[in-house]
């Protein structure tokens, strides 16, 4: 059945073809959808008949958010390392390796109970597209099932078995480096479409990093870095140079590392005239659990970058599915607007995933829509905390 969404007060399209300013924005407006699709948008004045209707009631819609950075198949969680770092223990990353060992001694059926109902929190906040991460098994059984998992609830799925080198590889960092690329990328890749890698001191270096994720897309599997979290380090150049679709945290960057993005700029004929192809993913939320320096996201939009907003959702440095929160955090902490942080958090997150088909309200686009219980997209930062997050259609269908 077709549905005609009207009497909406303020529409986000993300092309300006449609509407003012860079989201696009309508007025008045109607979107209708059919076959899951975005069949048309326009003016609610104007628009077609179709066989049910939904009437947003002046309300605001938006394109519903692509979270491009997700890690959800765990088990137990690190409250207690939470508690100590609010008391005023550094972020190192080695609490990876406590959910490594819980996720292990999970069931198939814990883990997807967990995974489920994280999902569920990032869909009731407006995440109609998630991308799910592997990288708590650290073994070849466990990082496959890991995966087998995720793909029951999302197809952007991402094979991250060199997050950290496992205890029981402490010595032998070569040994594991060559499993993960031999037997482990062999298992993983069937259920993954990207690869990654934590590239970071305490993780992997330089070299094991470029020697994995070209590996990965030997195999056919798109290429994602963990990059520049904890300091200044190679991940961002790594990724340019492999032509990454997205580096993810960029907290710490030098003058090379933005020119070095900001140089992957594709010019095109598309509405905004072009974006870089490798996308500077922002993650507020680990910055706002760790109490380290947030992002200078200024600074990459000033260059051209392209910026996404991802939620990172992992039990340990950032326990938080609510992309709306990561929107306020972005405009309160990382010095951007109200409407480049919506942008990023959808039109940026699909970029990010190399997506074209989410993120936007566009003809033929996927019917992904949330209306607000607000007159305007403003509020998500100008209220934050506050569930505005009235109504969800994914593919079309209410949720």
């Amino acid at each position: 059945m077709s549905l005609l969404v009207t009497d909406i007060g303020e529409l986000v399209t993300n092309d300006p073809a449609l509407g003012d300013g860079p989201l696009g924005l309508r007025r008045d407006a109607a979107v209708v959808v059919d076959g899951g699709r975005v069949a048309w948008v326009g003016d609610a004045r104007s628009a077609p008949a179709a066989d049910a209707v939904l009437d947003a009631a002046g309300r605001a819609a938006l394109p519903g958010f692509v979270d491009s950075h997700a890690h959800l198949v765990f088990a137990g969680d690190r409250a207690a390392e939470f508690g100590a770092r609010m008391a005023g223990e550094p972020y190192t990353g080695g609490g990876i390796r406590t959910t490594v060992a819980a996720t292990r001694a999970a069931t198939d059926d814990e883990l997807r109970a967990n995974v489920a109902r994280l999902r569920g929190e990032a869909l009731r906040q407006g995440t109609t597209t998630i991308e799910i991460k592997s990288g708590y098994g650290l073994s070849v059984a466990d990082e496959a099932r890991s995966l087998r998992i995720a793909r029951e609830f999302s197809d952007e799925t991402t094979f991250l078995g060199a997050h950290v080198v496992p205890p029981e590889y402490a010595d032998r960092p070569d040994d594991y480096v060559g499993m993960v690329c031999g037997s482990m990328l062999a298992a993983a890749s069937p259920h993954a479409r990207w690869i990654d890698v934590f590239c970071e001191r305490g993780a992997f270096d330089v070299d094991h990093a470029r020697a994995i994720l070209a590996c990965g897309q030997a195999v056919g599997l798109g290429v994602r870095v963990h990059a520049n979290q904890l300091g200044p380090g190679p991940g961002v150049q790594l990724g340019v140079e492999l032509g990454a679709a997205s580096v993810d945290h960029c907290t710490h960057l030098s003058g090379a590392d933005v020119d070095a993005l900001a140089s992957t700029r594709f010019d095109c004929m598309c509405p905004d005239g072009g974006h870089t192809t490798t996308v500077a993913t922002l993650l507020p939320g680990a910055e706002f659990s760790t109490r380290s320096p947030y992002p200078d996201a200024r600074r990459l939009l000033d260059a051209g970058v392209t910026v996404a907003l991802a939620t990172d959702c992992n039990p340990g440095s950032s326990y938080t599915s609510s992309m709306p929160f990561c929107i306020a955090l972005a405009v309160r902490e990382m010095r951007m607007t109200p409407a480049e942080a919506v942008s990023a958090a959808t039109a940026g997150g699909a970029r990010a995933l190399r997506r074209d088909d989410v993120g936007v309200l566009t003809v033929g686009a996927r019917a992904d829509l949330l209306l607000l219980d607000a007159p305007s997209y403003l509020h998500l930062a100008y209220r934050p905390g506050v569930p505005l997050v009235s109504t969800v259609l994914l593919n079309g269908e209410s949720q």
